[in-house]
């Protein structure tokens, strides 16, 4: 299994950090750590920066903002680990924060650190080797999207994070929002972003209950048992996590679940292995939620769009730093067409009024 196991890498050029700084800082505050600093970091995901940082035997994770971001609230470190900090007491599957940096003189940013949740990654096409039967598979979706349904009947009230997010107008600034968003970060002229936009607004349905949301739901950001991968031991990627309409939750699960039957473009884009024989399809995974929350799931077409024209944005906003040499990562080069195969797949749902 070692290869589906997340493991770092030599960091990238242009994301290396400041060891001269780093390591008094962690001597400092981990006296009992002994050994050699090392540092490696973890090379997937676009947008904070993930390290694993050793100091002898005791491995934790740094966390940090991208570098040239120009979108300075989405990488508000304080407020990921403070969310960590709480979660993890009755959400064990949130990684246990460590500390937190506010200063900018050692990093040049603010950063914290959390212990390293070790498991299984999966990604686009797991290794055949690891035999992943229909039942397996079958029964792996049904614990992502029940997963996703404790995480949405936790009280954040009691869990002291009632004032993470302003759940009142939630959705109509969600819609405002990344329409903005995506001009502030246009590069090209893309038609299908005006026909979305005009939809979204014209179909907003009424705001469900709120609930903690964590905003960023897919396979590549739980961690599995090795022993057992239908167990969820981890959920990554906090960053965007807050409280409002729980069914943008499952919307953005729902963008980044390719079904079998999707036209080929999306199945070259596919982040996880949502096309395994036996998987749920969107369609099922929203009536397990249903049954799990009893929430009222009629206009999840709705929330789909949204979320497919969510991560178009949040995509185009990573090749602008790539476009204007904010960022020199090579993998950022082929994005826009990503963009455009999200904005056609919103776009297809919206007409076509499907999942």
């Amino acid at each position: 299994m070692a290869e589906v196991r997340d493991h770092p890498t030599p960091v990238r050029a242009g994301e290396e950090l400041d060891l001269a700084r780093l390591e008094p800082f962690l001597r400092n505050h981990f006296p009992e750590a002994t050994g050699t600093l090392s540092v490696a970091q973890f090379p997937s995901g676009h947008s904070n920066l993930t390290y694993l940082v050793g100091l002898g035997d005791r491995q934790m994770v740094l966390r940090r903002p991208p570098f040239g971001s120009k979108v300075k609230t989405a990488h508000d470190m304080s407020r990921e680990y403070r969310v960590l900090s709480k979660l993890h007491l009755v959400y064990p599957q949130a990684p246990k924060a460590i500390l937190y940096c506010e200063d900018p003189s050692v990093l040049g940013s603010s950063f914290y650190l959390m212990e390293r949740v070790q498991g299984i990654i999966l990604r686009r096409d797991p290794p055949e080797r690891m035999g992943i039967s229909a039942e397996m598979a079958r029964q792996l979706s049904e614990a992502f999207v029940d997963n996703l349904a404790r995480l949405h009947c936790l009280d954040y009230t009691a869990i002291g994070l009632a004032d993470l997010g302003k759940p009142e107008g939630y959705l109509d600034r969600q819609v405002k929002g990344w329409i903005e968003r995506y001009h502030a970060s246009r590069t090209h002229d893309l038609p299908e972003v005006e026909r979305i936009s005009v939809w979204l607004n014209e179909r907003k349905p009424r705001e469900t209950s709120a609930t903690l949301i964590h905003n960023d739901y897919k396979y590549d950001n739980i961690v599995l048992d090795p022993t057992d991968i239908t167990r969820i031991v981890g959920v990554l990627d906090w960053e965007m996590c807050t409280i409002g309409d729980p069914l943008t939750d499952l919307g953005t699960a729902l963008a980044y679940w390719v079904d079998p039957q999707d036209p080929e473009e999306l199945q070259r884009i596919r982040w996880g292995p949502t096309t395994l024989p036996g998987t749920l399809t969107r369609a099922e995974l929203v009536r397990r939620y249903a049954q799990a929350t009893g929430r009222d799931v009629s206009n999840m077409v709705f929330y789909r769009v949204l979320a497919l024209f969510k991560v178009a944005v949040i995509i185009q906003q990573i090749y602008y730093r790539y476009h204007h040499g904010l960022t020199k990562d090579t993998r950022f080069a082929s994005l826009p067409e990503v963009v455009k195969v999200a904005l056609r797949a919103a776009l297809r749902s919206a007409e076509d009024s499907s999942l």
